[in-house]
């Protein structure tokens, strides 16, 4: 049985994607050992090849640096985005273009995850938002989840800047506003990473499978959210999406 060492960055979205591949590699009788750590030790592992599987890389924009030479791209797993959200399904407010001068019952501090904290600022300075009084909070990422998690459980009104998937789409309970300056970047895609030399040393029907594995945002932000809220394991949310059991037909 051939053995491929798969590393993956240290959150449900990265271990939900990782898991959903594992399956697949599982099949076609390969064992996965997992790496978890830093994107940019798990991009040194990769070149040096004691890494031979990233998952997953967010392209173009985010990850962009972990392409370095010989390592080949490989897949189109699901599209991300950056999207701002408001925490009111019904908002008037459909476009960051009118946050700026919103009522003042919309929050003027904007919970920032540190990874999207660039990200944050750029959309700050696109729509004059510090002027009109916004500021950022910016928090280890997972604290900035629990507490936009608290804020939608509260009702309370406030600015939500996430990356898609995330479990929170599949909770669901707030409104995508639009970004006609494009602050936030444009569709990306997740693609896997092969160490130099895998692509030759693979077969080509693993290969052909995991290039055609077709997974969605949808997907991964519903195995988020199993994982997260009702206690499954990566690869119990990947059997459920694999059986069909993850989302409503």
């Amino acid at each position: 049985m051939t053995t491929l060492t798969i590393g993956h960055p240290d959150n449900t979205i990265h271990e939900a994607t990782a898991a959903a591949i594992i399956r697949v590699l599982e099949a076609n009788d390969v064992e996965p050992e997992i790496v978890i750590g830093p994107k940019a030790a798990l991009s040194d592992m990769l070149q040096t090849g004691e890494v031979d599987l990233y998952v997953s890389a967010w392209l173009p924009g985010e990850d962009e640096a972990l392409l370095t030479p010989g390592v080949t791209a490989l897949g189109a797993l699901f599209n991300p985005t950056l999207c701002c959200c408001i925490s009111q399904e019904e908002s008037t407010l459909g476009s960051l273009a009118d946050i700026a001068h919103a009522p003042d019952t919309l929050s003027r501090t904007l919970v920032t995850q540190a990874s999207l904290e660039t990200h944050a600022k750029a959309m700050m300075a696109a729509y004059n938002l510090a002027a009109a009084g916004f500021t950022l909070d910016v928090m280890p990422d997972e604290q900035a989840i629990a507490s936009l998690a608290k804020s939608l459980a509260n009702q309370d009104i406030v600015l939500m800047l996430l990356a898609q998937p995330c479990y929170l789409f599949h909770q669901g309970g707030f409104k995508i506003l639009n970004d006609p300056q494009q602050a936030l970047g444009g569709e990306m895609t997740a693609r896997m990473l092969l160490r130099p030399g895998l692509a030759a040393e693979l077969d080509q029907d693993l290969k052909d499978e995991l290039d055609e594995l077709m997974l969605s945002a949808k997907v991964i932000s519903a195995m988020d959210f199993a994982m997260r809220t009702e206690g499954l394991s990566a690869d119990e949310a990947a059997e459920s999406w694999q059986r069909g059991k993850l989302l409503p037909r």
